[in-house]
Protein backbone atom coordinates (compact mmCIF):
# COMPACT_ATOMS: atom_id res chain seq x y z
CA UNK A 1 0.00 0.00 0.00
CA UNK A 2 0.88 3.38 -0.53
CA UNK A 3 1.43 6.06 1.70
CA UNK A 4 -1.09 8.94 2.40
CA UNK A 5 -1.74 11.58 4.75
CA UNK A 6 -4.98 11.61 7.47
CA UNK A 7 -5.34 14.72 8.84
CA UNK A 8 -8.09 16.14 11.17
CA UNK A 9 -8.99 19.64 10.63
CA UNK A 10 -10.12 22.24 12.30
CA UNK A 11 -6.77 23.77 14.43
CA UNK A 12 -5.62 27.01 13.72
CA UNK A 13 -1.84 26.74 12.84
CA UNK A 14 0.46 28.76 15.35
CA UNK A 15 4.18 29.15 16.10
CA UNK A 16 7.44 29.03 13.90
CA UNK A 17 8.34 26.64 10.93
CA UNK A 18 11.87 26.87 9.22
CA UNK A 19 12.07 26.95 5.88
CA UNK A 20 14.50 24.48 3.72
CA UNK A 21 16.78 24.93 0.80
CA UNK A 22 14.88 26.12 -2.52
CA UNK A 23 14.27 23.07 -4.84
CA UNK A 24 14.18 24.52 -7.91
CA UNK A 25 17.70 26.39 -6.93
CA UNK A 26 19.24 23.22 -5.43
CA UNK A 27 18.31 20.85 -8.97
CA UNK A 28 19.96 23.35 -11.13
CA UNK A 29 23.08 23.80 -8.63
CA UNK A 30 23.71 20.16 -8.62
CA UNK A 31 24.07 19.74 -12.39
CA UNK A 32 26.33 22.72 -12.21
CA UNK A 33 28.31 21.09 -9.65
CA UNK A 34 29.72 18.42 -12.12
CA UNK A 35 31.21 21.38 -14.06
CA UNK A 36 34.12 21.38 -12.38
CA UNK A 37 37.01 18.25 -11.91
CA UNK A 38 36.91 19.59 -8.26
CA UNK A 39 35.22 19.03 -5.53
CA UNK A 40 32.04 21.44 -4.88
CA UNK A 41 30.23 21.83 -1.39
CA UNK A 42 26.80 22.67 -1.55
CA UNK A 43 25.13 23.03 2.02
CA UNK A 44 21.24 23.99 2.72
CA UNK A 45 20.42 20.89 0.27
CA UNK A 46 16.88 20.07 0.76
CA UNK A 47 16.41 16.53 1.64
CA UNK A 48 13.62 15.76 -1.13
CA UNK A 49 13.39 13.20 -4.12
CA UNK A 50 13.84 15.39 -6.72
CA UNK A 51 16.78 16.29 -5.54
CA UNK A 52 18.12 12.58 -4.55
CA UNK A 53 16.85 11.55 -7.91
CA UNK A 54 19.42 13.89 -9.10
CA UNK A 55 22.18 12.99 -7.14
CA UNK A 56 21.99 9.40 -7.94
CA UNK A 57 22.27 9.96 -12.07
CA UNK A 58 24.87 12.01 -10.98
CA UNK A 59 26.81 9.43 -9.67
CA UNK A 60 25.73 6.55 -12.15
CA UNK A 61 27.51 8.45 -14.70
CA UNK A 62 30.57 8.63 -12.38
CA UNK A 63 31.04 11.87 -10.25
CA UNK A 64 31.87 10.84 -6.45
CA UNK A 65 28.76 12.12 -3.96
CA UNK A 66 29.50 12.33 -0.72
CA UNK A 67 26.49 12.82 1.87
CA UNK A 68 28.15 14.84 4.60
CA UNK A 69 24.29 14.95 6.29
CA UNK A 70 21.13 15.28 5.25
CA UNK A 71 21.51 19.28 3.73
CA UNK A 72 24.97 19.27 2.67
CA UNK A 73 26.74 17.15 -0.50
CA UNK A 74 29.94 17.18 -1.67
CA UNK A 75 30.49 16.22 -5.63
CA UNK A 76 33.18 15.70 -7.37
CA UNK A 77 33.03 15.71 -11.26
CA UNK A 78 36.27 14.38 -12.02
CA UNK A 79 35.34 10.72 -12.46
CA UNK A 80 32.69 10.96 -14.56
CA UNK A 81 32.92 8.42 -17.08
CA UNK A 82 29.78 8.80 -19.32
CA UNK A 83 27.56 11.65 -21.07
CA UNK A 84 24.57 9.64 -21.61
CA UNK A 85 21.53 10.13 -18.65
CA UNK A 86 19.28 7.69 -18.85
CA UNK A 87 17.51 6.02 -16.51
CA UNK A 88 13.78 4.96 -15.00
CA UNK A 89 14.29 7.71 -12.19
CA UNK A 90 15.85 10.58 -14.16
CA UNK A 91 12.72 10.38 -16.44
CA UNK A 92 10.59 11.17 -13.51
CA UNK A 93 12.15 14.67 -12.89
CA UNK A 94 11.46 17.61 -14.68
CA UNK A 95 15.19 18.80 -14.30
CA UNK A 96 16.65 15.95 -15.57
CA UNK A 97 17.15 18.80 -18.55
CA UNK A 98 19.91 20.77 -16.43
CA UNK A 99 22.14 18.03 -17.24
CA UNK A 100 22.10 18.72 -21.08
CA UNK A 101 23.63 22.01 -20.59
CA UNK A 102 25.93 20.99 -17.83
CA UNK A 103 27.41 18.26 -20.04
CA UNK A 104 27.38 20.32 -22.92
CA UNK A 105 29.34 23.06 -21.35
CA UNK A 106 32.74 20.72 -19.91
CA UNK A 107 32.05 18.38 -22.47
CA UNK A 108 30.81 19.64 -25.72
CA UNK A 109 28.53 16.48 -25.46
CA UNK A 110 25.53 15.01 -24.04
CA UNK A 111 22.56 12.55 -24.10
CA UNK A 112 19.49 13.03 -21.52
CA UNK A 113 16.43 11.47 -21.08
CA UNK A 114 13.72 13.55 -22.27
CA UNK A 115 12.43 15.18 -18.85
CA UNK A 116 9.28 14.13 -16.58
CA UNK A 117 7.11 15.75 -13.60
CA UNK A 118 4.65 16.90 -13.13
CA UNK A 119 1.97 17.03 -15.30
CA UNK A 120 0.52 20.71 -15.18
CA UNK A 121 1.13 21.59 -19.01
CA UNK A 122 3.09 21.84 -22.01
CA UNK A 123 6.56 22.35 -20.93
CA UNK A 124 8.18 22.39 -24.39
CA UNK A 125 12.50 22.57 -24.42
CA UNK A 126 12.37 23.81 -27.42
CA UNK A 127 14.06 27.36 -26.39
CA UNK A 128 17.06 25.01 -24.26
CA UNK A 129 17.93 23.37 -27.82
CA UNK A 130 17.21 27.15 -29.50
CA UNK A 131 19.38 28.57 -27.42
CA UNK A 132 22.29 25.21 -28.10
CA UNK A 133 21.87 25.54 -31.56
CA UNK A 134 22.49 28.84 -31.61
CA UNK A 135 26.24 28.20 -29.27
CA UNK A 136 26.89 25.93 -32.35
CA UNK A 137 25.66 22.83 -30.83
CA UNK A 138 23.88 20.22 -32.90
CA UNK A 139 20.63 18.62 -30.90
CA UNK A 140 18.50 15.61 -31.71
CA UNK A 141 15.85 13.85 -30.48
CA UNK A 142 16.28 10.15 -30.62
CA UNK A 143 15.37 7.29 -28.43
CA UNK A 144 13.63 9.27 -25.88
CA UNK A 145 16.88 11.22 -25.63
CA UNK A 146 18.10 15.21 -26.14
CA UNK A 147 21.70 14.61 -27.80
CA UNK A 148 23.36 18.03 -28.09
CA UNK A 149 26.68 17.70 -29.36
CA UNK A 150 29.69 20.84 -30.74
CA UNK A 151 33.28 20.59 -31.88
CA UNK A 152 33.52 24.68 -30.88
CA UNK A 153 30.70 25.36 -28.16
CA UNK A 154 31.15 29.39 -29.28
CA UNK A 155 29.29 32.64 -27.29
CA UNK A 156 25.97 33.79 -29.08
CA UNK A 157 23.03 36.32 -28.63
CA UNK A 158 20.23 34.51 -28.11
CA UNK A 159 16.68 35.94 -27.68
CA UNK A 160 14.13 34.24 -25.65
CA UNK A 161 10.61 34.25 -27.36
CA UNK A 162 9.07 33.62 -23.62
CA UNK A 163 10.34 33.95 -20.36
CA UNK A 164 12.05 30.38 -19.61
CA UNK A 165 13.46 29.83 -16.24
CA UNK A 166 14.63 26.32 -17.34
CA UNK A 167 15.75 28.05 -20.55
CA UNK A 168 17.97 30.49 -19.13
CA UNK A 169 19.44 28.54 -16.63
CA UNK A 170 20.20 26.09 -18.96
CA UNK A 171 22.03 27.92 -21.51
CA UNK A 172 23.50 29.63 -19.04
CA UNK A 173 25.49 26.95 -17.57
CA UNK A 174 26.64 26.15 -21.27
CA UNK A 175 27.54 29.29 -22.05
CA UNK A 176 29.77 29.60 -18.58
CA UNK A 177 32.00 27.14 -20.83
CA UNK A 178 31.91 28.65 -24.15
CA UNK A 179 34.06 30.46 -26.05
CA UNK A 180 33.18 34.22 -26.40
CA UNK A 181 30.52 36.28 -25.11
CA UNK A 182 26.38 35.02 -24.87
CA UNK A 183 24.09 37.11 -24.02
CA UNK A 184 20.35 36.15 -23.57
CA UNK A 185 17.65 38.80 -24.10
CA UNK A 186 14.52 38.32 -22.30
CA UNK A 187 15.91 36.12 -19.49
CA UNK A 188 13.47 34.99 -16.70
CA UNK A 189 14.31 36.74 -13.37
CA UNK A 190 13.49 34.05 -10.87
CA UNK A 191 15.36 33.97 -7.69
CA UNK A 192 16.48 30.12 -8.41
CA UNK A 193 18.03 31.93 -11.84
CA UNK A 194 20.37 34.43 -9.73
CA UNK A 195 21.04 32.00 -7.31
CA UNK A 196 22.69 29.24 -10.06
CA UNK A 197 24.52 32.39 -11.68
CA UNK A 198 25.98 33.10 -8.15
CA UNK A 199 27.11 29.68 -7.88
CA UNK A 200 28.53 29.48 -11.14
CA UNK A 201 30.53 32.91 -10.36
CA UNK A 202 31.79 31.26 -6.76
CA UNK A 203 33.53 28.43 -9.30
CA UNK A 204 35.14 30.96 -11.76
CA UNK A 205 32.26 31.67 -14.20
CA UNK A 206 31.70 35.60 -15.62
CA UNK A 207 28.13 35.80 -15.46
CA UNK A 208 26.72 39.44 -15.11
CA UNK A 209 23.12 40.55 -14.86
CA UNK A 210 21.21 38.14 -13.38
CA UNK A 211 18.05 38.96 -12.21
CA UNK A 212 17.40 41.48 -15.05
CA UNK A 213 16.20 40.27 -18.57
CA UNK A 214 19.80 40.66 -20.08
CA UNK A 215 22.05 37.80 -18.92
CA UNK A 216 25.75 38.75 -20.39
CA UNK A 217 28.28 35.61 -20.01
CA UNK A 218 32.25 35.37 -21.04
CA UNK A 219 33.13 31.99 -21.42
CA UNK A 220 35.92 30.80 -19.17
CA UNK A 221 38.16 27.60 -19.50
CA UNK A 222 37.67 25.80 -16.34
CA UNK A 223 35.20 25.93 -13.48
CA UNK A 224 36.98 25.70 -9.39
CA UNK A 225 36.01 24.37 -6.29
CA UNK A 226 33.80 26.10 -4.09
CA UNK A 227 31.63 25.86 -0.91
CA UNK A 228 27.93 27.36 -1.44
CA UNK A 229 24.45 27.58 0.74
CA UNK A 230 21.28 27.69 -1.52
CA UNK A 231 18.77 30.25 -0.79
CA UNK A 232 15.80 29.44 0.76
CA UNK A 233 12.60 27.83 -0.77
CA UNK A 234 10.07 30.66 -1.63
CA UNK A 235 7.06 28.19 -2.60
CA UNK A 236 7.71 26.18 0.97
CA UNK A 237 7.86 29.60 2.48
CA UNK A 238 4.65 30.61 0.44
CA UNK A 239 2.84 27.24 1.14
CA UNK A 240 2.78 27.90 5.09
CA UNK A 241 1.81 31.57 4.81
CA UNK A 242 -1.22 30.53 2.94
CA UNK A 243 -1.65 27.37 5.47
CA UNK A 244 -1.63 29.95 8.36
CA UNK A 245 -4.25 32.00 6.28
CA UNK A 246 -6.46 29.45 5.39
CA UNK A 247 -6.70 27.37 8.91
CA UNK A 248 -7.07 31.12 10.69
CA UNK A 249 -3.89 31.06 12.29
CA UNK A 250 -0.62 32.70 13.25
CA UNK A 251 2.83 31.50 12.07
CA UNK A 252 6.04 33.44 11.16
CA UNK A 253 8.00 31.29 8.62
CA UNK A 254 11.63 31.33 9.56
CA UNK A 255 14.72 31.31 7.33
CA UNK A 256 13.30 33.66 4.66
CA UNK A 257 14.08 36.20 2.06
CA UNK A 258 10.91 38.22 2.29
CA UNK A 259 12.10 40.53 -0.65
CA UNK A 260 11.19 37.10 -2.77
CA UNK A 261 7.60 36.94 -1.10
CA UNK A 262 6.55 40.49 -2.11
CA UNK A 263 4.13 39.10 -4.77
CA UNK A 264 2.61 36.11 -1.82
CA UNK A 265 2.96 38.76 1.19
CA UNK A 266 0.36 40.75 -1.45
CA UNK A 267 -1.96 38.52 -2.04
CA UNK A 268 -2.04 37.64 1.71
CA UNK A 269 -2.82 41.16 2.16
CA UNK A 270 -5.40 41.62 0.16
CA UNK A 271 -7.01 39.15 0.92
CA UNK A 272 -6.92 40.57 5.19
CA UNK A 273 -4.08 38.88 6.61
CA UNK A 274 -1.74 40.92 8.41
CA UNK A 275 2.06 40.40 7.11
CA UNK A 276 4.86 41.38 9.68
CA UNK A 277 8.41 41.23 7.74
CA UNK A 278 11.56 40.89 9.47
CA UNK A 279 15.03 40.62 8.19
CA UNK A 280 14.96 36.72 6.81
CA UNK A 281 11.14 36.02 8.34
CA UNK A 282 7.53 36.64 8.04
CA UNK A 283 4.42 36.57 10.11
CA UNK A 284 1.54 35.76 9.24
CA UNK A 285 -1.83 36.35 11.39
CA UNK A 286 -4.99 35.90 10.09
CA UNK A 287 -7.40 36.92 12.53
CA UNK A 288 -10.81 37.95 10.92
CA UNK A 289 -13.00 37.00 7.50
CA UNK A 290 -11.13 36.66 4.90
CA UNK A 291 -11.72 38.37 1.37
CA UNK A 292 -12.26 38.20 -2.14
CA UNK A 293 -9.89 39.31 -4.85
CA UNK A 294 -8.47 38.60 -8.42
CA UNK A 295 -4.92 36.32 -8.93
CA UNK A 296 -3.00 36.03 -12.37
CA UNK A 297 0.07 34.20 -12.66
CA UNK A 298 3.05 35.94 -14.03
CA UNK A 299 6.89 35.25 -14.30
CA UNK A 300 8.82 36.46 -11.56
CA UNK A 301 8.33 39.32 -9.77
CA UNK A 302 4.56 38.26 -10.26
CA UNK A 303 2.60 36.23 -8.29
CA UNK A 304 4.05 32.71 -8.53
CA UNK A 305 2.08 29.89 -10.64
CA UNK A 306 3.97 27.37 -7.90
CA UNK A 307 0.98 29.26 -5.15
CA UNK A 308 -1.54 29.36 -7.12
CA UNK A 309 -3.19 26.00 -6.34
CA UNK A 310 -2.60 27.17 -2.57
CA UNK A 311 -3.82 30.28 -3.18
CA UNK A 312 -7.43 28.82 -4.50
CA UNK A 313 -7.91 26.87 -1.06
CA UNK A 314 -7.37 30.32 0.76
CA UNK A 315 -9.93 32.20 -1.77
CA UNK A 316 -12.07 29.22 -1.41
CA UNK A 317 -12.89 30.19 1.68
CA UNK A 318 -13.13 33.83 1.03
CA UNK A 319 -16.03 36.10 1.61
CA UNK A 320 -17.26 36.59 -2.74
CA UNK A 321 -15.98 35.78 -5.93
CA UNK A 322 -12.54 35.72 -6.44
CA UNK A 323 -10.84 34.64 -9.76
CA UNK A 324 -7.47 33.13 -10.72
CA UNK A 325 -5.89 33.69 -14.28
CA UNK A 326 -3.19 30.83 -14.67
CA UNK A 327 -1.06 31.96 -17.85
CA UNK A 328 1.50 29.88 -17.54
CA UNK A 329 0.36 26.36 -17.34
CA UNK A 330 -2.71 25.07 -19.21
CA UNK A 331 -3.43 22.06 -16.60
CA UNK A 332 -2.31 23.63 -13.72
CA UNK A 333 -6.17 23.74 -12.20
CA UNK A 334 -6.58 19.15 -12.24
CA UNK A 335 -6.80 19.81 -8.33
CA UNK A 336 -10.23 21.78 -8.78
CA UNK A 337 -12.47 18.18 -8.85
CA UNK A 338 -10.73 17.19 -5.82
CA UNK A 339 -11.28 21.12 -3.95
CA UNK A 340 -14.85 20.37 -4.97
CA UNK A 341 -14.88 17.01 -3.31
CA UNK A 342 -13.93 18.68 -0.28
CA UNK A 343 -17.32 21.54 -0.99
CA UNK A 344 -15.40 23.83 -2.89
CA UNK A 345 -17.78 25.95 -5.21
CA UNK A 346 -15.02 26.49 -8.26
CA UNK A 347 -15.72 26.45 -12.09
CA UNK A 348 -13.09 26.80 -14.34
CA UNK A 349 -13.50 28.44 -17.83
CA UNK A 350 -10.57 28.16 -19.99
CA UNK A 351 -7.30 29.64 -17.62
CA UNK A 352 -9.79 30.95 -15.31
CA UNK A 353 -11.17 29.67 -12.23
CA UNK A 354 -14.06 31.66 -11.08
CA UNK A 355 -14.28 31.21 -6.97
CA UNK A 356 -17.19 31.28 -5.03
CA UNK A 357 -16.07 31.86 -1.13
CA UNK A 358 -17.85 28.68 1.11
CA UNK A 359 -17.97 28.74 4.85
CA UNK A 360 -16.04 25.63 5.12
CA UNK A 361 -14.70 22.52 3.68
CA UNK A 362 -15.79 18.72 4.85
CA UNK A 363 -13.90 15.86 5.00
CA UNK A 364 -13.02 13.52 1.87
CA UNK A 365 -10.69 11.41 0.24
CA UNK A 366 -8.65 13.42 -2.17
CA UNK A 367 -5.78 12.55 -4.45
CA UNK A 368 -3.01 14.72 -5.03
CA UNK A 369 -2.70 15.01 -8.82
CA UNK A 370 0.96 16.91 -8.81
CA UNK A 371 3.45 18.58 -5.92
CA UNK A 372 1.59 21.76 -5.67
CA UNK A 373 -1.94 20.64 -5.74
CA UNK A 374 -0.40 18.19 -2.91
CA UNK A 375 0.18 20.60 -0.96
CA UNK A 376 -2.79 22.68 -1.63
CA UNK A 377 -5.37 19.49 -0.91
CA UNK A 378 -3.21 19.25 2.70
CA UNK A 379 -3.72 22.76 3.35
CA UNK A 380 -7.84 22.62 2.50
CA UNK A 381 -7.48 18.92 5.07
CA UNK A 382 -5.92 21.29 7.83
CA UNK A 383 -9.22 23.41 7.34
CA UNK A 384 -11.94 21.07 7.18
CA UNK A 385 -14.23 19.25 9.65
CA UNK A 386 -13.20 15.78 9.99
CA UNK A 387 -10.61 13.44 8.57
CA UNK A 388 -9.55 14.15 5.33
CA UNK A 389 -6.74 10.77 3.39
CA UNK A 390 -4.79 12.52 0.67
CA UNK A 391 -3.64 9.85 -1.56
CA UNK A 392 -0.72 10.04 -3.95
CA UNK A 393 1.66 11.81 -1.59
CA UNK A 394 4.99 10.52 -3.75
CA UNK A 395 4.26 13.76 -5.66
CA UNK A 396 4.46 16.02 -2.13
CA UNK A 397 7.24 14.40 -1.26
CA UNK A 398 9.21 15.67 -4.56
CA UNK A 399 10.08 19.04 -3.26
CA UNK A 400 8.47 19.02 0.35
CA UNK A 401 10.69 17.78 2.99
CA UNK A 402 9.29 16.54 6.18
CA UNK A 403 6.09 18.15 5.31
CA UNK A 404 3.21 16.75 8.07
CA UNK A 405 6.69 17.07 10.76
CA UNK A 406 6.70 20.92 10.51
CA UNK A 407 2.70 21.21 10.18
CA UNK A 408 2.71 19.08 13.12
CA UNK A 409 4.84 21.49 15.00
CA UNK A 410 2.70 23.99 14.36
CA UNK A 411 -0.01 21.96 16.02
CA UNK A 412 -1.72 20.73 12.91
CA UNK A 413 -3.41 16.59 13.23
CA UNK A 414 -1.80 14.67 10.37
CA UNK A 415 0.19 11.69 10.22
CA UNK A 416 1.76 9.95 7.11
CA UNK A 417 1.11 6.35 7.23
CA UNK A 418 0.33 3.41 4.73
CA UNK A 419 -0.96 1.49 8.17
CA UNK A 420 -4.92 1.27 8.80
CA UNK A 421 -4.43 0.48 12.19
CA UNK A 422 -2.15 3.25 13.03
CA UNK A 423 -4.97 5.49 11.14
CA UNK A 424 -7.49 4.18 13.57
CA UNK A 425 -5.26 4.75 16.27
CA UNK A 426 -5.05 8.45 14.98
CA UNK A 427 -8.91 8.73 14.84
CA UNK A 428 -9.13 7.48 17.98
CA UNK A 429 -6.91 9.57 19.86
CA UNK A 430 -7.98 12.94 17.91
CA UNK A 431 -11.95 12.48 17.91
Amino acid sequence: MAEKYVIKGGTPLQGEVEIGGAKNAALAILAAAIMTDETVTIDNMPNVRDTNTLLQAIEEIGAHVERVNDHKVKINGSFIRDVNVDNEFIRMIRASYYLIGALLGKYKKAAVALPGGCDIGSRPIDLHMKGFRAMGAKVDVAHGLVCAEAENLTGAHIYMDKVSVGATINIMMAAAMADGKTVIENAAKEPHVVDVANFLNSMGANIRGAGTDVIRIKGVERLHATDYSVIPDQIEAGTFMFAAAATGGDVVVKNVIPKHLEATSAKLLEVGCRVIEYDDAVRVIADGKLQHTQVTTLPYPGFPTDMQPQMAVVLALAEGTSTITESIFENRFKYVDELTRMGADIKVESNIAIINGVEHFSSARVSAPDLRAGAALVIAGLTAEGFTTVDSIHYIQRGYENFEVKLRELGADIIRTEDEREIQKFKLKTS
